[in-house]
């Protein structure tokens, strides 16, 4: 079983290092979206830096290798009933190996996607209600950043909520979420200060 365990994690932490904005980047412009804006391998980085089409296929890339290394790990085990402690190890990896690549010298993304790849894959329900944060809160403030550390805090909550008779499930959700949060941090100090930027879909800012 822990050489199952093994091969689950190892696989879904070097999924997570298959980062979107950095592939679609060198795919599209032959160029590292790190190298621009903010310098994260981020969703929003990668919009204010290239914009267009692109972007959904950024989205498309993380939350897809999200599912796939989540069910990966989930098959793993399946043969030892722990599937869906499984499916929050390949969750737990694959959120890792997106933050921190060792592929890419460890400067990855913030973990949004991941997270809502994460919930796809466990839990629809938290899906749905972190989607629903997260557009609500950019829609009325425009803050991608505040959108995102309110749906990272849903999910943490989420977990510790709906899945608190399953220990392993609800802590690696609530890690997942806190980790979220905690790659916020700078964005966070900067909307209590008042100098975060604002995201325009229509009109976006180009960050050189």
């Amino acid at each position: 079983m822990w050489y199952a365990v093994l091969i689950g994690a190892v696989s879904a932490y070097l999924l997570g290092n298959l980062n979107g904005s950095v592939c679609i980047s060198a795919l599209i412009a032959d160029d590292d979206v790190r190298k621009h804006g903010s310098g994260n391998a981020g969703l929003t980085n990668f919009f204010r830096s290239y914009g267009g089409w692109s972007t959904l296929v950024v989205a498309f890339v993380d939350i897809i290798k999200t599912i796939i290394a989540c069910h990966g790990a989930g098959l793993m085990l399946a043969s030892y009933g722990y599937y869906r402690e499984g499916l929050m190890l390949g969750a737990v990896a694959v959120s890792l190996g997106h933050d921190f690549p060792a592929l890419l010298g460890f400067r990855g993304g913030k973990g949004i996607l991941c997270g809502l790849g994460v919930a796809l894959a466990v839990d629809w329900r938290i899906a749905v209600a972190i989607l629903i944060v997260f557009i609500v809160t950019f829609a009325i403030t425009r803050y991608v950043s505040l959108g995102s550390v309110l749906a990272a805090t849903v999910f943490a909550i989420g977990f510790g909520v709906l899945h608190y008779n399953n220990p392993i499930i609800m802590a690696g959700g609530i890690f997942i979420g806190l980790l979220a949060v905690f790659m916020h941090r700078g964005n966070i100090i900067r909307l209590c200060k008042g100098t975060e930027k604002k995201v325009h879909l229509i009109h976006r800012e180009l960050n050189k």
